[in-house]
């Protein structure tokens, strides 16, 4: 076997790498990543908290190859140039397959079928070749899928290799060159530290706290603070989907165990749809509801939807919890999603590339495909508009979160939380609050515009369920089975409501 080339892209990770494991047989090994400055800067569709969680990442990964006898080979630039040089340079490019969209997806429709590179595809994720024109696979990958993405689980990981010898690739660049040349400064605060050693350390916290989960899942201040939060060592593959799983369900029985496991399937089933469709991130899936709200645009409702002054303390505590911190639990995300979308009547996907660029777990596969299911731009989901006062009321009655993002409505008592705007004046007076100056009164009518929201798209339900007539709108709308041990959601309801986040 001749030189080989080990590709990291979203498998920041030495154990459960099965390009690596297959590469071990060769004369040389080359473990490669390639900093792709299409990434970085204003038109990138990255924060620097989530940049940062990478490159402390890929810090992680060199240590873990120095301590096999050999480095990771840091180069800088477009990967299908990059690589291209590599393999005229007589290496052979081991990669894993990644679910990927916009600029990846055409680095990899580059790259992945060249002569020399070898591709490997153990995730659980099938990976038909049989495509329509419009990129939409051909096929039915529903089928049996959860015996597939069991398999994949309950499969020997792949061993970490016992030593290396060096790496015959110099780096170019170091993780403080790419930073100072792309002015990485993380201004978040409590972000996670990247790399499988914190995840690791991550993932054992969580689990001997497993049983607790159902009831911190869903209160956003609890999630923050008593969730697994290992979405991010997920989304960088710094831990396998594989190795948390089997941590997860070697810990003794329990609801926690049980919804967690679900969680996983759950995460495998919409890399799944986007594997499918890379179309998720563009459009909606639906064809009827393309380009639904584009031309009702707000800049005003816009901005105050994306600082956290739009009236609605829940909400607007989830946006800030969002851009201070890079995180808020699923519930919320669901919330701001349909709150942009049902109640402020804006187009979806600028609302979803907004939190996609803020999120530190910031995953395609997850963000694209849940907005758009959550906004029931299928066609197939129903529509459930999130309604902001019950949700403090029922998941932070004693305002931890709130008042936490919202600080200027801190003073109010509890029940008044809610709904500030229908706060008495002497209430108001007597806290040192003043709805309308301290805190804005409601931007919209949030019953009139849930209304509105459910009758248009009740108006557009035949046309909707006509378009889901073509075999291939079905096949992207519709769910697959979703995984073993799987439960409904916190709040009792089924479908979307159930994926949470990790």
């Amino acid at each position: 076997m001749s030189d080989v080339v080990v590709w990291h892209r979203a498998d920041l990770r030495t154990v459960d790498n099965a390009a690596l494991a297959a590469a071990t047989d060769a004369d040389r090994i080359a473990p490669v990543f390639v900093v792709d400055p299409g990434y970085y800067g204003p038109d990138g569709l990255a924060c620097d908290a989530r940049l940062r969680f990478l490159h402390e990442c890929l810090t992680d990964l060199r240590q873990q190859y120095r301590s096999l006898g050999s480095d990771l080979a840091l180069l800088h630039g477009d990967p299908r140039e990059r690589l291209s040089d590599l393999l005229a340079e007589g290496y052979e490019v081991y990669v894993n397959r990644d679910v990927t969209a916009r600029r990846g997806l055409e680095r990899d429709r580059t790259l992945l079928d060249r002569e020399g590179v070898t591709v490997f595809a153990d995730d659980g994720i099938r990976w038909p070749e049989t495509r329509d024109p419009d990129g939409t696979v051909a096929v039915d990958t529903r089928e049996d899928w959860d015996d597939h993405c069991e398999a994949y689980f309950e499969g020997d990981p792949h061993p970490r290799p016992g030593s290396l010898g060096p790496n015959p690739i110099d780096s170019e660049v170091t993780v403080a060159d790419v930073e100072a040349h792309y002015d990485v400064s993380p201004s978040k605060s409590r972000v996670p530290e990247g790399g499988t050693v914190a995840g690791n350390e991550r993932l054992s916290a969580f689990v001997e706290r497993l049983g607790e989960y159902p009831s911190v899942v869903s209160p956003p201040a609890a999630a923050e603070a008593r969730s697994s939060r290992l979405s991010p060592y997920l989304k960088f593959g710094a831990l396998s989907h594989r190795e948390v799983y089997q941590r997860v369900q070697a810990a003794p029985s329990s609801r926690g165990r049980s919804m967690y496991t679900s969680r996983l399937y759950w995460n495998r089933h919409y890399h799944q749809k986007l594997a499918d469709w890379p179309g998720w991130t563009e459009r909606a899936v639906n064809p009827v509801f393309r380009g639904l709200f584009r031309d009702e645009h707000d800049p005003e409702l816009d901005r105050a939807w994306r600082e956290g002054r739009t009236g609605f303390p829940a909400v607007d505590a989830a946006m800030r919890a969002l851009t201070e911190t890079g995180y808020v639990n699923f519930r919320w995300r669901a919330l701001v999603a349909t709150f942009y979308v049902y109640v402020l009547k804006q187009w979806w996907k600028r609302g979803a590339d907004f939190v996609y660029y803020h999120l530190v777990d910031a995953d395609p596969a997850i963000n694209y495909t849940q907005w758009q299911s959550q906004c029931n731009l299928t066609g197939v989901h129903p529509v459930r508009v999130y309604d902001s006062a019950k949700q403090v009321r029922e998941y932070d009655p004693d305002g931890e979160f709130v008042r936490e993002y919202v600080p200027e409505i801190a003073a109010l008592p509890d029940e008044h939380l809610a709904r500030p705007e229908r706060t008495p004046v002497h209430v108001q007076r007597e806290c040192g609050v003043d709805v309308g100056e301290d805190y804005p009164y409601p931007v919209v009518d949030y019953d009139h515009e849930a209304e509105r929201a459910r009758d248009l798209y009740a108006s557009l339900a035949d046309r909707a369920e006509e378009a889901l007539s073509d075999p291939r709108v079905r096949r992207r709308c519709s769910f697959s089975n979703r995984g073993r041990d799987r439960t409904d959601g916190d709040d009792g309801a089924s479908g979307q409501a159930s994926l949470s986040d990790f």
